[in-house]
């Protein structure tokens, strides 16, 4: 799976970590979405480089959902602030 896959999959990885990912976000759904695109991107790249994915392989599912909701905290996180 190339990159278009990979954000495609974000797209749907973002809105599912929007909903599992407690507390009140006051972030539109584009940018749920973007952050789940960065998530998903995160989590294959990260994934190669660690060794836990192949090149040219994308990142489980799991993986790009945990990235995602990350993304999502450390978001939250820096505007709270």
């Amino acid at each position: 799976m190339g990159i278009i896959g990979t954000i495609f999959i974000g797209l749907i990885v973002g809105l599912i970590a929007r909903f599992l990912k407690p507390g009140d976000d006051s972030m539109g759904w584009i940018m749920t979405i973007l952050l789940g695109i960065g998530g998903s991107i995160a989590a294959t790249y990260g994934g190669q480089a660690l060794g836990i994915y192949e090149a040219g392989q994308a990142a489980g599912f799991i993986g790009a959902v945990i990235g995602a909701i990350v993304l999502l905290v450390i978001y939250g996180a820096i505007k709270k602030s």
